[in-house]
């Protein structure tokens, strides 16, 4: 079992993925959210810069906010600068688009958009449609350093759902899930394979497939509480990303939220009731994955908390990590709190890292 970390793309934090190479992370995703956070590729550039065996890519990069030529060039040329360790996760956008008041993609538009992007990414000619005309591109000048295409940029689709991850099986060298829970792996699984099935790819778990799910990590003390102080500062900031994506699921597509959000979904639902029609978008993810608002923090529950992240004593972890695997996940890679983000690393890097 691989374990990496995510970050919110900060142009000032790279000692952040510095230290995660020094303790041993197999990869860094960088995560593409123009109105919340640096850019990413800036980010991943000077990232490379700095690092010389950690895996570097977007952790996702969005697909309905950049053109696909757009994503192929900015990663082709971290690839140029961390030739051999570069990837490219891809998804269509829950947050950076909902930030700006939009949907996601929808998935035909998403698997457009994949159809495009795979031949550029490997430095292929692309059937690509702008307005109302498709034309033939391709990167005409690969040569000189510019970009890189001659090693391998292996694609990582992230999904949540069927048609999803079954995107993820018919174009992706991976896919990126949501939850890090054994009992959801076996019909992750079935939905990716479906993709593959009707592309005609045998896919091979580990092999030729790589599977990475998106969470953090916390090691309990002992007879420390799930939802003391320490734990809700390390990692509430993923436990309520997970209910701002659900509200943002109920008020954009009707979906009822999960059961693990009843005690809270009334007061929760109130709170935001007060924002104006017209901000609400943007009040929705104040704070995404980086720190709880304060009359949020009233939210963070231990249904809450253990739903969204992992919680546990170092041994718990790690047997959990175990089940993952064998039920066929390659890699967790964790997103703390931004403010004790490097009290994480360091703790998971030392005492359960090692051991997995």
């Amino acid at each position: 079992m691989d374990l990496g970390i995510c970050m919110a793309s900060h142009i000032g934090d790279i000692d952040y993925v510095v230290r995660a190479e020094e303790l041993g992370f197999s990869h860094a995703w960088l995560a593409d959210s123009q109105m919340l956070w640096s850019d990413c590729y800036a980010t991943l550039a000077l990232a490379a810069t700095r690092t010389s065996r950690i895996q570097l890519g977007t952790g996702v990069a969005v697909s309905g906010t950049r053109p696909a030529p757009v994503n192929a060039a900015g990663i082709a040329t971290i690839n140029a600068l961390a030739p051999g360790r570069t990837f490219f996760g891809v998804g269509a956008g829950n947050t950076a688009r909902r930030v700006m008041g939009l949907p996601p993609q929808r998935i035909r538009e998403f698997e457009a958009y994949l159809q495009v992007l795979v031949p550029l990414l490997r430095g292929e000619e692309a059937l690509f449609e702008a307005q109302g005309v498709s034309r033939r591109i391709r990167h005409i000048m690969p040569d000189r350093g510019f970009v890189n295409f001659k090693d391998p940029i292996p694609l990582y689709v992230s999904g949540f759902g069927p048609r999803s991850l079954a995107l993820a099986g018919r174009y992706g060298d991976g896919a990126v899930i949501g939850a890090a829970r054994d009992t959801s792996m076996r019909s992750m699984w079935h939905m990716v394979e479906a993709g593959a099935r009707e592309a005609g790819r045998p896919l091979v778990p580990g092999e030729n497939y790589y599977t990475t799910a998106l969470t953090t990590m916390v090691v309990l003390e002992d007879g420390e509480a799930v939802d003391s102080d320490r734990v809700k500062s390390q990692c509430g900031a993923m436990a309520m990303a997970a209910v701002h994506y659900a509200y943002d699921q109920q008020r954009n597509f009707g979906h009822q939220p999960p059961g693990h959000l009843s005690g809270i979904w009334e007061d929760y639902s109130a709170l935001l009731a007060d924002c104006p029609e017209e901000r609400l978008h943007q009040r929705i993810h104040a704070g995404h994955n980086c720190w709880v608002l304060p009359e949020e923090e009233r939210f963070l529950t231990p249904e809450v908390l253990n739903a969204a992240c992992m919680i546990g004593t170092a041994d718990e972890l790690i047997e959990r990590l175990q089940r993952l695997e064998s039920e066929g996940l390659n890699q967790v890679m964790i997103l703390p709190n931004f403010d004790t983000r490097f009290d994480v690393l360091e703790s998971v890097g030392k005492r359960v890292l090692p051991h997995v």
